[in-house]
């Protein structure tokens, strides 16, 4: 796994990550893809909300490619894999928002992806419907040996708050020197309640 963080107090309010991480073609990289992805998103602070749906357009995009696609070939893994990457950039000054860029990369199949219209009683081909509705928008690049199925979940102001560190202090009555001082630092969303107790 690869990836580059920039530093949180990125030049004018922007902040960047990217990751690109290669997976086996298995199953499980579903779950792997989605929790290092939802981790990275968390750690920059973007709402819980808009991280379920980035979340979801991965596992459907990497499902996707483990269901109708050929694996990535390389030297060190006969096996095969895929590739995963996604790129995020935040703006916390006065206008905010930004977006998250997703895409799988795969070892290409015989027919071009695309959105499916399966019956109501069907049991699949919903993935690409549901890209394509939680996604501002996405696409497909194919070349003779691979194809990457991309997608871009813009961010409001709302989805990217600046959080705000709450101090509270818990002293005793009268006397301080032998009370116990107890101080809280928690991370709120500023739209969040915070909640809590000392027991």
């Amino acid at each position: 796994m690869s990836g580059d963080h920039t530093p949180r107090d990125a030049v004018n309010g922007r902040h960047q990550v990217e990751r690109s991480v290669t997976l086996p073609y298995t199953s499980a990289s579903v779950t792997g893809a989605r929790q290092r992805l939802c981790s990275d998103l968390r750690a920059v602070e973007i709402g819980e909300g808009r991280v379920d749906d980035a979340a979801l357009i991965l596992s459907e995009l990497v499902s996707n490619a483990l269901r109708h696609a050929s694996p990535l070939c390389t030297p060190d893994d006969p096996d095969g894999c895929v590739g995963v990457s996604w790129r995020v950039e935040i703006d916390r000054g006065a206008t905010g928002g930004g977006w998250v860029e997703l895409a799988v990369r795969d070892g290409g199949s015989s027919t071009m992806p695309r959105v499916a219209r399966p019956s109501i009683s069907g049991l699949g081909g919903r993935g690409l419907g549901i890209v394509q509705t939680l996604s501002g928008r996405w696409g497909t690049e194919m070349d003779a040996t691979t194809t990457t199925v991309w997608a871009v979940l813009d961010l409001s102001a709302d989805d990217v708050a600046t959080a705000r560190d709450i101090r509270t202090e818990v002293t005793a009555d009268g006397d301080h020197g032998g009370a116990d001082i107890v101080e809280l630092r928690l991370r709120v969303r500023q739209s969040a309640p915070a909640w809590g107790a000392l027991l």
